[in-house]
């Protein structure tokens, strides 16, 4: 009788440890999309935030916004900011234009990671259009202009926290993924030498004014 006990003991006991194991394993994939998810809601990590259109009342401070890109390891494309750094107004659209091109002799897939730093300014960083929201692709020698509309949510101003602060970085880091037929062409903008110049400044100059919220 003793041993019949033990020995449910150990299958219980076993049975226990094959839940954890599993449980554990779930987790771990459970947990990199209800990361991301918690980054974009609360802008942890310097994640911006994503927004339809711009219903902000324009604010009183101007910051600056420096553009920084770099390549994954492996990935063969040349990318960089039209204009490396911006002054913009709280509250107020912007676009800003970043340029690719693929050197090589076949087609090549990215997709770009993004923060903005300090960190702290994640959860007003928010961002209305973008090409990191899809996978882009380059034909060989295509050369692209991509680009980025956000603006600065002037609820910022009350945070003590950035009270002294008047720079903000916003980084993307694009990396190479496999060749998929079904991804969306880079930019959208337009591509090519004689492509349009880079637009530094508040979006109601542009022809996308009606979709992107309030001016100044």
């Amino acid at each position: 009788m003793a041993k019949t006990s033990l020995a449910q003991r150990n299958r219980n006991l076993m049975m226990t440890l094959v839940g954890v194991v599993a449980g554990m394993i779930g987790l771990a994939y459970a947990s990199v999309p209800l990361y991301d998810l918690f980054c974009k809601a609360t802008g942890f990590g310097g994640t911006p935030q994503r927004a339809a259109e711009n219903d902000s009342m324009v604010g009183t401070r101007d910051m600056t916004v420096t553009f920084n890109t770099d390549l994954g390891q492996g990935m063969p494309w040349h990318f960089r900011p039209e204009v490396p750094k911006m002054e913009v107004r709280t509250g107020v659209t912007y676009k800003a234009l970043f340029v690719a091109e693929n050197p090589t002799d076949h087609t090549v897939t990215g997709s770009a990671t993004f923060n903005v730093s300090p960190d702290v300014f994640g959860q007003y960083f928010v961002k209305v259009q973008c090409f990191c929201f899809d996978k882009q692709v380059l034909k060989p020698g295509e050369r692209v202009e991509m680009p980025v509309v956000f603006f600065l949510d002037p609820k910022l101003e009350e945070d003590p926290y950035l009270a002294k602060l008047r720079d903000v970085t916003l980084a993307y880091t694009f990396f190479q993924v496999p060749n998929d037929q079904a991804a969306q062409v880079v930019g959208g903008v337009g591509s090519g030498a004689n492509g349009a110049s880079a637009v530094a400044g508040p979006v109601e100059t542009s022809p996308i004014e009606s979709s992107l919220g309030n001016g100044s």
